[in-house]
């Protein structure tokens, strides 16, 4: 083992979205790190993507499993993981060369850090840039009270801080990350890294683009009232439990919005703001608003201005 390069191990969950699978794979390959472990998991897939898995030979391991959802499929490649270093990364998003490298000197030189995350860029489905995310400054306080997910693609953290957790929670499928980043910060600080590592692509079928269900559309409050029965949560943040559950509530009507279920949308807005009255006077709820009608309609016209200017 060298304690200068730990062995990092990459999970890809791959369920129907051969179409990007090969860019996703090929970034890990690529990348100029030289203590890597990738694991592919097909998670039951209908459309090509064995077929894309069989075109590497003897390149990374890779199995095909009965469907079983992204947390399951996750859980199991960690797991399965043999490095000391975990990440994951979405059949449909891209890992920059530098990325593993960059996020494994991160962790190295920060010793109680459990996870560091980075900048990245939002991709269509074509792989033209769309814009460049900065990620926020990491503050726990802030990730639990104003539902501030942080880590997006490119996170890695320490396996033996996944060890001590329950995993991703096979319940949730719209915010399951950012239910596991919740547990992860019980356990030690996160580090941002101010570059762009990564490549997040947003599509039709995308989890985060696309319409939601309402059992999806409300899962950000029984997150939020799930965390709260948790017996070692900093008392800073039991204190700003109410501001914690209208954010939520606030996001649950923007993805009610963003569904065209306007008149769902609006009551949650009524009850955020009967739970914690501030939230409506702050600059949050312009932009729950304006992401919920006009979101999908701005990233559609930007897909098409790119494509017709090539």
């Amino acid at each position: 083992m060298n304690p200068s390069s730990p062995l990092v191990s990459i999970v890809v969950p791959a369920y129907n979205h051969a179409r990007y699978l090969a860019q996703a794979i090929d970034s890990i390959l690529g990348q100029d790190y030289p203590n890597l472990e990738l694991i592919v998991l097909d998670d039951g897939s209908t459309d090509n993507t064995s077929e894309v898995l069989e075109s590497y030979v003897n390149c990374f391991y890779w199995e095909t499993h009965q469907n079983m959802g992204q947390a399951n499929t996750l859980n199991k490649g960690w797991r399965m993981a043999k490095g000391e270093i975990l990440a994951y990364l979405s059949a449909d998003d891209i890992l920059f060369p530098q990325s593993t490298r960059v996020s494994v000197e991160c962790l190295l030189k920060n010793a109680d850090a459990v996870l560091c995350y980075c900048d990245f860029q939002l991709i269509d489905p074509e792989s033209r840039v769309v814009r460049n995310v900065t990620a926020p400054e990491y503050s726990y306080i802030e990730m639990v009270t104003n539902f501030i997910c942080a880590p997006g693609p490119g996170a890695f953290f320490r396996r033996n801080a996944f060890l001590i957790t329950n995993g991703w929670d096979s319940k949730l499928r719209q915010f399951p990350d950012y239910a596991y980043w919740l547990q992860l910060g019980l356990l030690g600080r996160f580090v941002h890294i101010r570059q762009q590592l990564a490549a997040f692509r947003i599509h039709e079928e995308s989890q985060t683009f696309a319409q939601t269900t309402i059992e999806r559309s409300e899962e950000a409050l029984r997150i939020i009232e799930n965390y709260f029965q948790l017996p070692n949560i900093p008392a800073e943040v039991v204190l700003a439990k109410n501001q914690s559950v209208a954010n939520a509530t606030l996001l649950v009507a923007q993805l009610h919005l963003r569904s065209g279920r306007y008149r769902m949308g609006f009551h949650q807005i009524s009850k955020a703001f009967q739970i914690f009255p501030q939230s409506l006077i702050s600059f949050r709820i312009l932009k729950i608003l304006i992401n919920g009608f006009f979101n999908r309609f701005v990233h559609k016209l930007l897909w098409k201005i790119r494509k017709k200017h090539g």
